[in-house]
């Protein structure tokens, strides 16, 4: 058991708000972490099936969607969600699945907002948030020093957008690099996910942090990242970083 914290996913704690309801939902690989108005797990729990089914049967029927470690172009018809990966994994120039559970968080959060007027969707540090005014992102970052004493402070919250974790040092997701946590932020769960797995990838010690930053700058619809490596840590963006 390299880390119980991950592994227990006791840190969701910190993926909450004072004023919401906090929930979790599971089906099959997807489990979520849901803060609403109310419970909505009901409702959450066919969110989430509206968007397996058409995975499931798209990945069924081109089986390397599911394997690919490089963009596969989609040039016929398609559901929205593989659309959606896609195109992300096409910017960050990494394989589709890459982008699955922040796009899966995005999709969630979304169908729920008709029903409550502030929605965050945490999956597996891949975190979509729909709430008004201030809020704080915990960083999780393994046995790095930084890990749960530093956050993102976001404020005046307008619109929603997403918060997605990549670690090569911590998780069961697929890295090539040694960062303890890529963060990054985007409009887009997709794209946010599927960068932090690009950039992740590049940051192979402390001495390479720059040097994916600079990778990180240039991806289509990055806002800002944090790239944490042990005891070293390096931020991007219109970003402010807080004592926990």
């Amino acid at each position: 058991m390299k880390n119980p914290l991950f592994k227990n996913r006791t840190y969701r704690r910190l993926c909450s708000r004072e004023s919401l309801i906090s929930f979790h939902v599971t089906v099959k690989e997807t489990d979520l972490a849901i803060s609403a108005a109310r419970d909505l797990s009901h409702e959450a729990i066919h969110a989430i099936l509206d968007c397996r089914t058409p995975l499931e049967t798209w990945i069924a029927d081109h089986p390397s969607f599911a394997t690919s470690l490089a963009p596969i172009p989609i040039t016929g018809p398609a559901p929205a969600l593989i659309r959606t990966m896609a195109e992300a994994s096409q910017k960050a120039g990494v394989g589709p699945m890459a982008a699955v559970a922040g796009a899966l968080s995005e999709a969630v959060g979304r169908a729920l907002l008709p029903l409550s007027s502030e929605v965050i969707v945490e999956n597996g540090g891949d975190t979509f948030l729909a709430v008004t005014g201030n809020t704080t992102v915990a960083l999780h970052a393994g046995d790095s020093p930084f890990s749960m004493k530093v956050g993102l402070s976001f404020k005046d919250v307008q619109s929603p957008f997403a918060v997605c974790t990549s670690s090569g040092t911590l998780g069961h997701s697929l890295s090539f690099g040694k960062s303890d946590a890529v963060c990054v932020v985007s409009a887009s769960g997709a794209l946010a996910d599927a960068a932090a797995t690009s950039i992740g990838n590049r940051v192979k010690d402390a001495g390479s942090i720059d040097q994916a930053m600079d990778y990180g700058k240039t991806i289509e619809g990055v806002k800002g990242l944090v790239i944490v490596v042990g005891s070293r840590i390096g931020f991007w963006g219109n970003l402010e970083l807080i004592r926990l």
